[in-house]
């Protein structure tokens, strides 16, 4: 396992990590669940994400009971805070208040006394910037999050909180975690620049399009009840025919370099210096250890202009 600095920080993460979204507290058993981290701690693996509103805090607990095996000092664990966790007023969003307060049930979740990392999990437009970084510098203060990050904001909005951090001498974010794959690229026209020139990495999440790019999808209509597919609408509107195809192109390339097409996917998304990680879910520890072993792969000039012709053909 190879490892990248996260943003303009001293930390470094695992190029590969493991989420909790759609799989831990709800939708895998649990023993799968604990196979997966422990699996992934194995292989190298030190940097593992969660959100409280994942299973309303569940796979908070299923990944904070599994860490504990490990000592504190030895991986990376990051939450998030933004989404309705109660029917209140207060209840969602940024303030100072509902960070305060989901920080705190995080920590007792996760059984620890600190995150190194915490996400604004979505922009909050009912909150004043300043109110919520302030809150999070004060978080930081009090040692119980270690670096600042945040979720799908837009390359204005970082660019407007960095201003406002420097301004006030507040603590600036380190990372933003984006959708970012081969078939969602918009990260790359405005995001990724304005996070190399503001020190600010990427933690991306579905590499793999949700599990499109696994190869494992044949036609539009053959979707097995169990996979994502099945319960992700966006999973199901990116299953054209169209990108079935150019699946199925990309295989060839993968098979001519001796990996997968997800491995293939996955190093082709770490090709970007700005990237410092590819987030991955998995609901078996033999998916943890297929992904791993994209870290390190690097594709060659040429390669990466086959794929491109591929994803930029009808």
């Amino acid at each position: 396992m190879k490892y990248r600095k996260l943003g303009r920080s001293g930390l470094k993460v695992s190029e590969i990590s493991l989420g909790s979204w759609l799989t831990y507290g709800g939708y895998v058993e649990r023993d799968n669940a604990v196979q997966s981290i422990r699996k992934a701690y194995e292989l190298g693996i030190n940097f593992f994400d969660t959100a409280n509103v994942y299973m309303q805090g569940e796979a908070e607990k299923v990944v904070g009971e599994t860490l504990k095996e490990y000592p504190r000092e030895s991986y990376v664990l990051a939450t998030k805070a933004f989404g309705p966790m109660g029917e209140g007023p207060n209840d969602r969003g940024l303030s100072r208040k509902h960070l305060m307060e989901q920080a705190h049930a995080s920590l007792r979740r996760l059984g620890t006394d600190y995150v190194d990392l915490f996400y604004c999990h979505r922009y909050d437009p009912d909150t004043p910037l300043e109110e919520t970084l302030r809150a999070l510098d004060d978080l930081v203060t009090q040692g119980k999050i270690l670096y600042v990050g945040v979720s799908e904001w837009t390359a204005a909005q970082m660019a407007e909180a960095h201003a406002i951090a420097d301004k006030y001498l507040l603590d600036r974010i380190i990372v933003n975690q984006p959708i970012y794959n081969m078939f969602n690229r918009y990260i790359e026209k405005e995001v990724i620049p304005l996070g190399e020139e503001k020190g600010i990495g990427q933690v991306v999440f579905s590499p793999l399009a949700q599990g499109l790019l696994t190869g494992k999808y044949k036609s539009e209509e053959d979707i097995p009840a169990d996979s994502r597919a099945a319960k992700v609408d966006s999973m199901r509107k990116a299953l054209t025919a169209g990108n079935i195809a150019k699946v199925r192109k990309l295989e060839g390339i993968a098979s001519e370099l001796d990996v997968t097409i997800g491995q293939l996917a996955l190093a082709w998304i770490l090709r970007q210096p700005n990237v410092a990680s590819a987030l991955v879910g998995a609901s078996r520890p033999q998916q943890v250890e297929e992904n791993a072993a994209a870290s390190g792969v690097e594709l060659g000039q040429g390669v990466l202009e086959k794929v491109e012709e591929i994803l930029s053909g009808d």
